[in-house]
Parts: structure tokens; sequence; C-alpha cells
């Protein structure tokens, strides 16, 4: 998501304040099987397209865990599509040589209200025992019924409700339209570190998740248009209804909308299918010109990290949002803007396919994808490094979340603008040939898994074929 309006000379961006598996267990995988039948059913949906063009890495990784998560949900929409109510189920495995005893799910848009007044509540859960909501109502811990070892299964369904205030946001409703980012329950990650359960941040993203299975079934009025992540199919519902079913496959979030939008499509050259769907407010010209960048952004950025494999993409816009733009993955909300569509895009790679930490590593989504950015509009950075004023000896350009909300002003100028150029310099001193065989190479072996920093350190030492300390120190990039 790009910087908030707050920061200067930006032309986009985001937020406010501110952006071997073994088999199921016998009796409790029941509603699972279900959800992975209805899987098979819908796969027709998922397009060729569904598998990049390089080996992905490994799937499961031996640190990261929760593992393969797969989300099976079904809910009901009211008359405006600010409430929804249903049932979320999550399969997942244990990934660790350390025995899983509990698991966390994000509720991040109890953000949006707090514990008082939660607008994301879960009921009736089954599969585990949940303690009290924490981390202002975003996490809540679960504990298992008994330790699952390596390799083994569990899975948790619960009853959801979500309610979507007012505002042109993330998640929120602006008139009769809409937006359900994050609005879904979603497993925490374990690694190294431990738990990450970070606060959300209104300034960039917090969120941190692996790669994921999603099938989701939105029964809605017919009235309403409903763009979601995934491949959709709509049968009728009861009387003026609709029930909209999206699948999804490794994707690290699901996201959707609701409203009388205006929708447009077009298929790119390469062979993605890109809807743009409009708000009141946005012009049908506007629209257009959004639908043709985007047909050529997708692509170009598949020429450069690799094939888009998703095969559908939908572009939400209205131009009341306070941000520029948010990515989720096959789904993004922007305003009208050349720079943020092109960045939100560009995001479908950097934070979606090569997954990142984005509370304590915000610089490895948000810089690359301006970097990205400025390849597709034909921007070189020249000179942008010149440019470059540390306001103090703490400000590194790796530093996390938690730095950034305490200065909010530098956190656009120093991830982004400085990210890129430093991105930018790295280009000019290995060469263009040999920074864009990085960049396609390092996204190939870290397809649907994580990016680090000390990763991509290593992955530019190679490439580079010398020492890159003094690189490092001079463009702050610890790790």
């Amino acid at each position: 998501m790009p910087p908030g309006p707050y920061l200067p000379a930006r032309p986009f961006r985001p937020h406010r304040r501110r952006r071997p598996r073994p088999r199921p267990r016998p009796r409790r995988e029941d509603p699972m099987r279900s959800a992975l039948a209805l899987l098979a059913t819908l796969a027709v949906l998922l397009t060729a397209a569904a598998t990049p063009s390089r080996a992905p890495g490994p799937q499961a990784d031996p640190v990261r865990t929760p593992a393969a998560p797969v989300y099976t949900v079904r809910l009901t929409g009211d008359s405006a599509g600010t409430g929804w109510h249903g049932h979320e189920s999550v399969r997942f495995t244990n990934a660790s040589a350390e025995p899983l005893r509990e698991v966390y799910l994000r509720l991040w848009d109890n953000a949006h209200g707090g514990c008082p007044a939660s607008p994301i509540t879960v009921h009736g859960l089954t599969g585990g025992t949940p303690d009290a909501p924490s981390v202002g109502c975003t996490a809540l811990r679960v504990a298992l019924p008994s330790p699952l070892g390596r390799g083994a299964s569990g899975v948790i369904g619960f009853d959801l409700g979500i309610r979507v205030p007012s505002g042109a946001d993330r998640f929120g409703h602006d008139g009769r339209y809409s937006f359900l980012g994050n609005a879904l329950p979603v497993l925490a990650v374990r690694d190294a570190a431990g738990w990450h359960l970070d606060p959300y941040t209104d300034n960039g993203e917090s969120f941190y998740s692996q790669a994921a299975d999603f099938a989701v079934t939105l029964d809605h009025p017919s009235d309403l248009l409903v763009p979601a992540t995934g491949s959709s199919h709509d049968t009728p519902g009861s009387a003026g209804r609709t029930v909209t079913t999206a699948v999804a496959s490794k994707v690290r979030d699901f996201a959707w909308a609701a409203g009388p939008f205006a929708k447009i499509s077009a298929t790119s050259h390469a062979g993605v299918r890109v809807s743009v769907y409009s708000a009141a407010g946005v012009g049908p010209s506007d629209a257009r010109s959004m639908l043709e960048l985007a047909t050529s952004a997708i692509d170009a950025h598949a020429r450069r990290f690799g094939a888009y494999p998703y095969g559908e993409l939908a572009a939400v816009l209205d131009d009341d949002f306070w941000f520029s733009g948010m990515e989720y993955p096959g789904f993004v909300l922007d305003r009208v803007s050349t720079s943020a569509l092109v960045h939100e895009l560009a995001h479908q790679w950097w934070y979606g396919i090569v997954g990142d930490d984005e509370y304590n590593d915000p610089w490895l989504d948000e810089a690359f994808s301006d970097y990205a950015t400025d390849l597709a509009l034909g921007r070189l950075g020249e000179g942008c490094w010149n440019a470059v004023s540390w306001t103090s000896a703490d400000e590194r350009l790796t530093g996390s979340m938690r730095y950034w909300d305490a200065h909010p002003t530098r956190y656009g100028t120093v991830v982004y603008d400085y990210g890129k150029c430093a991105l930018h310099d790295l280009r000019r001193l290995i060469g263009d040939t040999a920074m864009a065989a990085l960049l396609r190479d390092y996204a190939r072996d870290h397809w649907y898994g994580v990016s680090t920093t000390a990763e991509f350190k290593s992955a530019a030492r190679a490439a580079a074929g010398t020492d890159l300390t003094g690189f490092w120190e001079l463009h702050r990039i610890d790790g």
C-alpha cells in the first residue's frame, strides 16, 4: 500500500494515520472433507496459470508453522452488504519439529473498534479451547486438545460475525460500497522468533501469513456485485439473492467488496482476466484507462518476476479512499492513480507470491513494489539516492513498523523512496542484466514462501560476485 496522504510529493499510496502431510484425523475432519470436495469441484474455475512457470520452492517450511492452511468459509450478507454472518473452518499442519500446542487467530479488523465494540466476532469454536482475545482483540489464542507433532494436522471451526464500520477504508463502507480487507480471521505464524502477535498498524501493514487455500461462499443480494480474491462463480440463491463462490489457491489472505459497482473486464496478452469495479464518482473513461493500465502492468510485472499464477484480478476503485491503494491477493483497492495501481499490482509478487513479515520488514514489500513500479513506468531512479538525508542514527531502511508508527512522517520517505533508490543503486552497481536475474531468481526461489532481509542480502552478494558490506552500510540495510 502506498504511504498516506500526509507524505510529501507522493503521487500515491495507503493508510490513514498513516499499509508428506498425514491423513486427516478421522471424525473432526468431516467438514473439511466437504470443503476439499468443493475445491475439487470448483477447480475448473482456476486457470492454467495457477502454477508458476518456474518450479516453486518447498511448500512446507520446516520452521514456520502452522503450514498449508485450508480455509472454508460460508457467509450470508445483509441487504446493505455491511453485515455478514456464517461459519469458518481451517485445517492446518505442524511443519515444525517442535510440538504445536496452540494456534492463534488474527482478527485484524478488531483494530477498527477495539474490544468493547469488536466488529469481528467468533463464537462456538470447535477443535480447541479459546482464551480471551488479546492485542486489542486482534489475537485469539486457541489451545489444541493435544499437541500436534511434526506433520500432524488439526482443524478448528467457529461461527463468524462481521460488522463493517462506516468509512472509505480497507475495512469500511463508503455509503453503499463495502470493503472487507482482512475481515476473515487467519492463522498467525510461529517461526524461529516465536509467535508473531504484532499490533495492527494503520500507517502500513502488520500482516504475516502462510500461503493458503480458500473456498469462500458469499450469499448476498443480487443487486450487489461482490468482487473477491480468487476465481468466482455466481449461482442463483433464494429470491433476490445470488451466491458467489470464490476459490483461491496459495494466497496469503482473502478480501472482497460488496456494492452496486460498475464493472468492466478485459484479458491481458498473457491471459490474465482483469476486472475493474468502480464506485460512484469514478467515470467510465477513468475506469477504462485504469483497466488498460492494469492489463499492461500485470504482464509487465510477470515478465520480470514470473508468471502471475492466479488467473484473475479485481481492481476496486473509489476516489473517496483516504489512502491511494491497498493490496490483497488477486484484489486491490485504489483511487484513480497510475502510480498507485501499478504499485498495488507489483504487490501481487512482493508480499503476495513472495511473502514477508510486513510488520518487522516492511521494506521487503514496499521498496520492492515501488522499484517494480518505476521499472514498469520507465523510471530509472537516476540520482535519487543523492537526496537522502537521515534524521537520526536510529533511522534504518530496515526499520520495523514499531519504529515507523513512532515516526510516521518518515515512513514513506525512507521505506518507499529511499528503499527503491537503494534497489536502483544496486542495479547500477551490478548491472541491469544481473539485477533482473537476481529478482527473477529470488522470486522463483521464494515462490509461495517468505523472504527475509538476510536471504536477500545473500542472494545479492552471490549475484554481485563481490562483498557488498559497504553498500548495505551506506543504505542502512541491516539483517
